[in-house]
């Protein structure tokens, strides 16, 4: 008889495999990589956080022209802070100590002051030509001249009725300011404004100062 081939099936790949426990060698202890710290980013650094919260105090103290605060702020980033805000802290240092400086300069008599004022009405620091014409005002409110310039401030600034009635005050002081104000440039902006034409070209007999300009001599 023949014999009977048996054929031995082998287990399939499909088939799951049971997972080998693996024993924990003796005496030795299997220990986890631990994960990567991410590093802080230079706004999560305290010291960095506090420098820009003191270069954002120091520009909104120069906005309000407090530069003795805003020095005081943009000092502490040039002597510790970082160097991606220490140049342009030290930008504004230095603008700030020209600032405090203009505002400490003396001058002998009104005329030097005012011309210091007309060069900074040249340069287009309205703002600081300003605060000088308000001190000046203030020691000598009978001055022609300085409501003239004040008058000039005005306008080119974009205040005409404040311009008309500092252009009113300083010819009430002063008749020949009328005449020097018919060919001054820096009126143009109210050259077509009927108010002016009324105060360089009065009728006969007419007041001096118009209905208009009422009581403030601002």
């Amino acid at each position: 008889m023949k014999k009977k081939v048996v054929v031995k099936h082998k287990p399939s790949a499909s088939k799951p495999q049971k997972n080998k426990m693996v024993k924990p060698t003796k005496g030795k202890t299997l220990e986890m990589k631990k994960a990567a710290t991410p590093k802080s980013s230079p706004i999560q650094d305290p010291q960095f956080a506090q420098a820009v919260q003191n270069y954002e105090s120091g520009l909104r103290f120069m906005q309000e022209r407090k530069f003795d605060k805003a020095k005081a702020n943009f000092q502490k980033i040039v002597s510790s802070g970082p160097r991606e805000l220490s140049d342009r802290a030290s930008v504004h240092l230095n603008a700030c100590n020209q600032q405090l400086a203009r505002n400490t300069v003396s001058f002998k008599t009104p005329e030097e002051h005012y011309d210091y004022v007309v060069s900074l009405m040249n340069v287009g620091d309205y703002v600081t030509a300003r605060e000088h014409l308000e001190q000046m005002i203030g020691k000598h409110a009978k001055t022609d001249y300085i409501w003239y310039g004040y008058a000039v401030l005005e306008c080119l600034t974009g205040h005409v009725e404040d311009s008309l009635k500092k252009l009113n005050q300083a010819i009430t002081l002063n008749p020949a300011n009328r005449f020097q104000a018919r060919s001054d440039t820096d009126f143009n902006n109210v050259a077509d404004d009927p108010r002016f034409t009324e105060l360089l070209y009065p009728e006969p007999g007419a007041h001096e100062m118009p209905s208009w300009s009422g009581n403030d001599r601002r």
